[in-house]
């Protein structure tokens, strides 16, 4: 409820702020919805399942959960590469940046990240259609359908939905991260050019906030997909998934919110109207 309740707050404050309706806020609000997606499909049977000790999910809604799962953390790299991508224009192109970063460019930078996170998903599941499920009993030692449990699930030619599976992800994970990486090299090389301290203060804390969420992002994601975690205990395994899946939606209002003053200030005059 927390992560749920801070993310919209997040959206209406940005919505309700004329101040603040320019692209880097677009994008924020963007990423808060697709976080309030992430956790609502996850979180009710994570509890659950901490509640009741175990689950008996079908096939379909487990395909289903692991399908929204996996197309809103494509979606996420794909936002965050966007919003990385609008500091470098902003900084670096500051005359430039109003025509280059329309409202018609950001949404359709907006809409591809919602498009290909989905449709690459939806690739990749179909690729589960010819397969037959393993005989026998089909228990998940996850406390969400995550890619190598549900691939676990079918036996035949998994390599193929494997292999795809894998390809795309890192495609669709590292590929933003590169570009992020690559639009802060560009954006410290022109704030080290501003001759006044204030200046590249200014720069470098509209920045920061993006670059704390991509931290903790990423940070998540590293520890749970690519640190070797074969001699790691299951429970640690999921703990460390828990960190990726509820702290990160969790933190991301709480990073902006003390982070950016133009947010604060929206978050008052909001609660004030509430009130």
């Amino acid at each position: 409820m927390a992560t749920v309740g801070g993310n919209i707050l997040l959206v209406l404050a940005v919505v309700s702020s004329r101040t603040l309706h320019t692209p880097m806020y677009f994008f924020l609000c963007h990423f808060s919805m697709l976080e309030i997606g992430y956790t609502t499909n996850i979180v009710p049977r994570l509890l659950q399942s901490f509640l009741e000790g175990g689950v008996v999910i079908s096939l379909v809604s487990c395909l289903a959960q692991f399908y929204v799962f996996a197309s809103l953390a494509a979606a996420e790299c794909l936002m965050l590469s966007a919003m990385s991508y609008d500091r470098y224009l902003a900084i670096c192109h500051p005359l430039h940046y109003p025509v280059l970063m329309s409202t018609w460019y950001c949404g359709c930078l907006a809409t591809g990240a919602w498009f290909s996170g989905f449709f690459f998903s939806a690739f990749t599941l179909a690729l589960a259609a010819p397969l037959s499920l393993c005989p026998g009993p089909r228990v998940i030692d996850h406390y969400f359908c995550d890619f190598a449990p549900v691939v676990r699930l079918f036996c035949g030619e998994v390599w193929v939905m494997w292999g795809a599976g894998v390809s795309i992800s890192g495609c669709l994970t590292l590929t933003p991260f590169l570009l992020i990486v690559t639009s802060y090299v560009f954006i410290l090389r022109a704030v080290l050019r501003i001759p006044s301290g204030h200046g590249r203060q200014k720069a470098f804390s509209t920045c920061s906030s993006h670059l704390s969420v991509v931290a903790v992002f990423y940070g998540t994601l590293i520890v749970v997909y690519v640190a070797p975690t074969d001699h790691m205990a299951p429970l640690l395994r999921k703990a460390f998934s828990v960190l990726y899946t509820v702290l990160t939606p969790m933190v991301n209002p709480i990073i902006y919110s003390l982070k950016n003053q133009e947010v604060k200030w929206a978050l008052r005059r909001l609660w004030r109207r509430l009130l």
